[in-house]
């Protein structure tokens, strides 16, 4: 297994945001629904030529426009002013932000998969019980205007599934959060890794077949409904590993992550620093609490 390169930095475009990434016109395509409460939007548009997707869990900012609002209200798309210029927009003006995996992209033409785990937006879901981009991915018709913050590089730092070139085995556990992206991580592992896999999703029929080889095995877990916690956690502890130095990536409802997290570190001992772990989203927290506490600490 090779180790990928440090991600390059380019500081010389001032259209630049983190020397990385870049602001993307799109709209949506087509969609299709893979379950219950997962659907697949397709986007297109001629300045995704230059959106250069990493692959694997490659993430990206997606706006969505306010309610009336024909496409995202963004006054600055240079560089670092466009956060202030999106702060300093009125909270029903200010487009939604929402960070997502690309699934999948083709050229010729230029196209991406992003999948939408639909929480709250089905017929018995109580009042409000969705977000604002559960609520337009449910809805999301071919024409749809977003605006896309991602990569122009490869090799970017939104990129995370990095295993050190002495992995013998990958260990991967996520919920359907984070499905996009276990599903982008296997179909870039080499031939003939082995993989232990562990998914957890709302409904039977949200299952997926996801590629894989003979050294791979994949377990799929099914939530009770209406249950507080993850099976995630039990799941792996209950599970007989491969010999071997192994590689984690751990992906989904942060606390069901942390408590993965601790058990490969404290009871395994797994090396932390073989442990790729990252908080998809937090019971009862919205997406824009977590950004906040995540500008918070970085300010620190």
């Amino acid at each position: 297994m090779t180790v990928a390169s440090t991600p390059r930095t380019d500081t010389d475009d001032p259209s630049l945001v983190s020397g990385q990434f870049r602001f993307f016109d799109a709209e949506v395509l087509r969609t299709r629904r893979l379950g219950p409460t997962l659907t697949r939007i397709t986007f297109s548009g001629p300045q995704l030529a230059g959106f250069a997707s990493g692959g694997r869990d490659q993430s990206f900012s997606l706006l969505l426009p306010r309610p009336g609002q024909a496409a995202p209200l963004l006054p600055d798309r240079t560089g670092e002013g466009w956060y202030g210029a999106w702060r300093a927009l009125p909270e029903d003006e200010r487009p939604v932000v929402r960070s997502y995996t690309i699934r999948a992209q083709r050229r010729d033409p230029d196209e991406l998969d992003v999948d939408f785990a639909l929480h709250g937006t089905g017929p018995d879901a109580a009042p409000g019980a969705a977000g604002p981009a559960s609520r337009w991915a449910a809805d999301a018709a071919p024409g749809d205007r977003v605006t896309l913050l991602g990569p122009v590089v490869e090799d970017n730092r939104s990129v995370d599934f990095r295993p050190p070139a002495d992995t013998d085995w990958v260990l991967l556990a996520a919920d359907e959060t984070a499905l996009p992206a276990l599903g982008g991580i296997l179909e870039h592992l080499p031939a003939g890794t082995a993989v232990r896999a562990w998914i957890e999703v709302p409904d039977p029929e949200d299952i997926q077949d996801l590629p894989h080889g003979p050294e791979s095995e994949i377990t799929w877990l099914v939530r009770e409904p209406g249950a507080d916690g993850s099976p995630l956690a039990e799941a792996v502890r209950a599970a007989a590993f491969p010999a071997g130095t192994p590689y984690a990536w751990l992906a989904g409802e942060s606390s069901a992550v942390r408590a993965l997290r601790r058990h490969l570190i404290r009871e395994i001992g797994v090396d932390r620093a073989r442990v790729e772990f990252s908080g998809y989203w937090r019971r009862g927290a919205s997406e824009e609490q977590l950004r906040a506490e995540r500008l918070a600490a970085a300010a620190s």
